[in-house]
C-alpha cells in the first residue's frame, strides 16, 4: 500500500456507451421502411380493385365520395357481394329473401287461378268451355289458355271474330285480373295448317285473335297500361308438337306475369310471306 492508503494494483475502468441516435445508425430507416410497406399495400389494393367487377368498383368509388354512407349505422349492402348488415324493414324485421318472395307470389297466383276456375265452372253459360280452359301457374306467372277445337269454341273458324260467350268469359277474367298489380301479355297461336292464299296468313290470324282478346279485356276491367304486349306466334309454339295439324294448337293465352318485366325470349313479331301458323 502507498501512504495515502490506495492500492496501486487496483484499476478502476469506466466504460462509456456510444449513443445510436446519430448518423445513419439512427431510427430514420424505420420511417423509410414504414413508407415502403404503406406504398406496397396501396399498390396491392389498386391491383385488387382493377381486377374486380363493375359493381365493386362503383361501390369503392362511392365510399370515397361519401364515406358516411358506409358507416356502421348506415343501412348499406357493403362493398363486396354478401357483405354489410342485412337490410331491415321499418319494423326491424329482415327483408324476405328473393326465393321466399317468389314462393309467396306463386302461392298468390295459384289462389287467384283457383278462384277464376271456380267462377267459370259454376256459371252455366260457360258449360261449353269445360275442358277447353287451362289455368297454369309457374314461376313466370299465371297463364289462362283458351284452347280451340275443330268447330271453333271461342272464335269463328278461320277468323278473329269472337263468339258471344267468349266475350262474356273475357270480361269476367278482366274483372279479376284488373284488381291485381301484375302486367299482362296476350298471345295468339294457330296450328300448322296453311291459311289462305293471299297476304293474310296464319301470322296475321294469330296476332289478330290476340289483339281482339286484348280489346275485350281492356273494356272489361283491365287497368290502363296493364297489357304490356300482344304477341302472335302462328305455329311456332305448338301445343301438341307431335301433331302440328291438331285443332288444339289453336289457342289464345292470357299471361299474367309474376314479377319483373315481360319475358323477351318469345317474340311475337310477324314474318311477312310465311303461310304457316
Amino acid at each position: 500500500m502507498t501512504e495515502n492508503g490506495n492500492d496501486p494494483s487496483v484499476r478502476i475502468v469506466v466504460k462509456k456507451k456510444k449513443a445510436h441516435g446519430g448518423g445513419h445508425h439512427g431510427g430514420a430507416w424505420k420511417v423509410a421502411y414504414a413508407d415502403f410497406v404503406t406504398a406496397m399495400m396501396a399498390l396491392f389494393i389498386v391491383l385488387w380493385i382493377v381486377g374486380q367487377n363493375k359493381q365493386v368498383k362503383e361501390a369503392v368509388a362511392g365510399y370515397f365520395k361519401d364515406p358516411g354512407a358506409f358507416s356502421a349505422g348506415a343501412q348499406s349492402p357493403g362493398i363486396l357481394p354478401g357483405s354489410g348488415r342485412p337490410e331491415t324493414t321499418p319494423q326491424g324485421s329482415e327483408k324476405r329473401r328473393p326465393a321466399e318472395e317468389a314462393s309467396g307470389e306463386i302461392d298468390r297466383l295459384r289462389a287467384e287461378g283457383k278462384k277464376i276456375e271456380g267462377i267459370i265452372s259454376t256459371a252455366p253459360v260457360f258449360e261449353k268451355f269445360k275442358d277447353k280452359i287451362q289455368v297454369i301457374v309457374s314461376s313466370e306467372g299465371l297463364r289462362i289458355e283458351l284452347i280451340e277445337n275443330s268447330v271453333g269454341v271461342f272464335f269463328d273458324v278461320g277468323s278473329a271474330n269472337l263468339k258471344a260467350e267468349t266475350v262474356s268469359l273475357l270480361k269476367l277474367v278482366a274483372t279479376e285480373l284488373g284488381n291485381l298489380p301484375n302486367p299482362v301479355i296476350i298471345e295468339g297461336y294457330t296450328d300448322a295448317r296453311p291459311f289462305g292464299t293471299g297476304s293474310y296468313t296464319n301470322w296475321e290470324l294469330s296476332t289478330d285473335r290476340a289483339n281482339k282478346a286484348r280489346k275485350i279485356l281492356e273494356d272489361g276491367g283491365l287497368r290502363e297500361g296493364q297489357v304490356v304486349e300482344v304477341r302472335g306466334f302462328a305455329d311456332r309454339r305448338l301445343n301438341i308438337p307431335q301433331d302440328p295439324l291438331d285443332a288444339s294448337n289453336r289457342r289464345v293465352s292470357i299471361f299474367l306475369l309474376s314479377v319483373g318485366p315481360p319475358t323477351r325470349g318469345h317474340e311475337g313479331q310477324q314474318a311477312s310471306g310465311d303461310t304457316k301458323r
